[in-house]
């Protein structure tokens, strides 16, 4: 569970003040400013899988790309912040990015080639919040890992099932391919990728 710090707050204030020196992780959700729980270690299994495949990949085609720990995603024309679970950026666009320097925060979809979300308890956040809010940005290629099968069935199907849902913009508009078990991932910004949904959601013992 999540747990809302019920303050509106505007972004250069949250930017201001959080995170603190506490080790908690914050986000910024139309001014409010919510503490993320502790993840789980399943959880936190698949970010690693997830970031040493995609950093391998990067570094395999000498892409200007790297993930950094904290930087913060803001969309246009709202007090919001979010930190999402694994944030690739581009180098090369950061010159055009007015917030990276001094609050580590992209605001362009040309920064941001693709961006993985996680999914825990609060799961509603991840297929109804932050996909309207990464499509506003502009992110070409979105993930939703659902290793715990949480999500609504409209989202994963029934009966639910381990899946990885890949967002990819088109016309503006986000359209979506899900993959499950032994299906390779087929995802636009690293097309070569050789992974498949059972090789992550294998990691810690999460499916036999």
């Amino acid at each position: 569970m999540i747990q809302a710090l019920r303050k509106l707050v505007t972004f250069d204030e949250f930017v201001a003040q959080y995170p603190d020196n506490s080790g908690k992780r914050y986000e910024l959700h139309d001014g409010v400013v919510v503490e993320m729980s502790q993840p789980t270690g399943e959880h936190e299994d698949v970010i690693g899988i997830l970031g040493l495949e995609i950093s391998v990949e990067i570094k395999r085609l000498n892409l200007p790309y790297f993930i950094p720990k904290t930087a913060l995603v803001k969309p246009p024309d709202n007090e919001s912040a979010y930190s999402p679970d694994i944030l690739i950026i581009n180098r090369s666009n950061l010159v055009n990015e007015p917030l990276w320097k001094k609050q580590s925060t992209v605001t362009q979809g040309a920064s941001i080639p693709l961006v993985i979300e996680v999914v825990s308890s609060n799961w509603r956040d991840d297929y109804f919040t932050k996909l309207g809010q990464y499509e506003a940005v502009g992110i070409p290629e979105y993930w939703i890992v659902d290793y715990a099968a949480l999500g609504g069935r409209r989202f994963i199907g029934n009966p639910k099932q381990p899946t990885i849902s890949v967002y990819s913009l088109v016309e503006g508009e986000y359209q979506v391919q899900q993959f499950v078990q032994e299906q390779q991932i087929i995802s636009p910004t690293f097309p070569e990728l050789n992974l498949s949904a059972s090789q992550i959601f294998e990691v810690g013992g999460l499916i036999t």
